[in-house]
């Protein structure tokens, strides 16, 4: 049950924060926290990551769909078996792409504001995406490539 709580937490961080930029700046406007190494810029991204794919809404909705759905139905399994770390990871794939098909359906863009000047602008459901796949990468390496050897689980009978 916690892992929704996460995903619902994270959700609606994302979507005040995604707010919160909407009512404050206008596009392309910048806030400079730190001069030159972090700054809230108000971006809309009409693609998918990076700005990849730019104006071609189906792919930009149909993909994350897809992989939100094949992302939820491991979580419930992983869940069942009681595999918390790939449980999460998979949690926080799903909560930031939720949170991201939220801006594409209902306005056409995502809202990115988070500005280190030296990586494409970014937003709290893009953090919660790739905070899970690193930590599907470590579950990967560590714990099903440690037990793909012996033949064990990472389940609560080990």
């Amino acid at each position: 049950m916690g892992v929704f709580l996460l995903i619902a937490a994270i959700i609606v961080l994302d979507q005040i924060t995604k707010l919160i930029i909407r009512m404050n700046f206008e596009v392309g406007g910048s806030l400079p926290v730190i001069q030159d190494v972090f700054h809230i810029t108000y971006v809309q991204n009409r693609g998918a990551a990076f700005s990849l794919f730019q104006n071609m809404p189906l792919l930009t909705i149909a993909f994350p769909v897809v992989a939100m759905i094949v992302c939820a139905i491991l979580m419930v399994q992983f869940m069942r078996r009681r595999e918390r770390l790939i449980t999460i990871a998979l949690g926080l794939v799903l909560a930031g792409g939720l949170g991201n098909l939220i801006d594409r359906t209902v306005l056409g863009f995502v809202t990115d504001m988070l500005d280190f000047r030296v990586f494409p602008v970014f937003n709290v459901a893009d953090i919660s995406v790739c905070v899970g796949c690193g930590l599907i990468m470590i579950w990967l390496f560590f714990v099903e490539g440690k037990n793909a050897g012996t033949g064990e689980t990472d389940g609560p009978d080990r």
